[in-house]
C-alpha cells in the first residue's frame, strides 16, 4: 500500500474517476481536478473517501501554465507535495480539417500538449528535489507512431506531441528517480462500465469486446508504483489489439 500523494486531472467523471478510485484503494492520497462549471466532483469524492477520507477536489481549467501551477500548489497545500501526476484530461474535436475553425487549433494544442507542459513545469522541480516522481500522460491509440486518424487531425497532432514530450522527459529525468510514461486508451466506449460489464458488449477489435475504466486504471496503477522504477518512456496501448485510432 502506498501513501504517496497523487494528483489526477479531470477526475470528476470517466476514466479519470476510475483512476482516482483505483489509486485510493491502493493507499494513494488523492487530489483530483474538475472544471468549476462542469461535472460535479461529488460522485468521485463519494467513491474515493471510503478509501481516502482526506481526498480533495480542486477546480482547474488548465488554460495557462499558471492555472496548472495553481492546481499543483493547492494540492501541495492540502495534501502535501505531488509525487504522482496522472494527466488524464484533454479536450477533443472530432471533425474533418475542412470543417475545423482556426480557434480549434489552440483548443487542441494548448488543451492537450500545453497543459502537459504546464503541469510538468509545476511538478518536476519538487520531484527532482525529493529524488522521486511518477508522471503519466494520455495519448490516443496510435499517437506514438503518428497514425492517421480521420476527423482528428488537430487532436491527433496534439496527442503525438504529448507522446514525444513525455518520452523526451523520460530520458532527461530518469537520473532524478522520475519516470514518465504514456497511456493510449483504445476502444473504451462506456467510460463508466467496469470490466465485467464491458465483456458483455461487442466491439470490432481482436478481443471482440470494448475495454473498461478498470483496464486503464490497472495500467496507471502499475506505471506509478515504486516498483516500476525501471519502466520508463513506455507507451502502454490499452486497446485489446486494436490497430486503428477507433473502430
Amino acid at each position: 500500500m502506498s501513501s504517496r500523494v497523487a494528483l489526477v486531472t479531470g477526475g470528476a467523471a470517466g476514466l479519470a474517476k476510475g483512476i482516482c478510485v483505483t489509486l485510493a484503494r491502493a493507499g494513494y492520497r488523492i487530489a483530483f481536478t474538475y472544471r468549476a462549471n462542469g461535472t460535479s466532483p461529488d460522485s468521485t469524492l463519494a467513491a474515493v473517501r471510503p478509501h481516502d477520507d482526506g481526498a480533495v477536489a480542486i477546480p482547474a481549467e488548465f488554460s495557462s501554465f499558471e492555472s496548472a501551477a495553481n492546481a499543483v500548489r493547492e494540492t501541495t497545500r492540502l495534501r502535501g507535495p505531488v509525487e504522482v501526476l496522472v494527466h488524464a484530461v484533454g479536450p477533443i474535436v472530432v471533425k474533418s480539417f475542412v470543417r475545423c475553425a482556426p480557434e480549434d487549433y489552440p483548443a487542441m494544442v494548448e488543451g492537450n500538449l500545453g497543459s502537459s507542459v504546464g503541469l510538468a513545469f509545476a511538478v518536476l522541480p519538487g520531484m527532482r528535489e525529493r529524488g522521486f516522481g511518477r508522471l503519466v500522460f494520455f495519448g490516443m491509440n496510435g499517437s506514438h507512431v503518428t497514425q492517421p486518424a480521420p476527423k482528428m487531425a488537430l487532436y491527433a497532432a496534439a496527442k503525438a506531441g504529448v507522446v514525444a514530450f513525455a518520452r523526451t522527459l523520460s530520458v532527461e529525468e530518469a537520473a532524478n528517480g522520475i519516470t514518465v510514461n504514456v497511456i493510449e486508451p483504445g476502444d473504451i466506449r462506456d467510460k463508466d462500465a467496469d470490466r465485467a460489464r464491458a465483456r458483455t458488449m461487442t466491439a470490432n477489435n481482436p478481443t471482440r469486446h470494448p475495454g473498461s475504466w478498470e483496464d486503464i486504471a490497472s495500467a496507471v496503477l502499475f506505471a506509478v508504483g515504486d516498483e516500476a522504477y525501471y519502466c520508463n518512456g513506455l507507451v502502454l496501448s490499452i486497446n485489446g489489439g486494436l490497430t486503428g485510432p477507433h473502430e
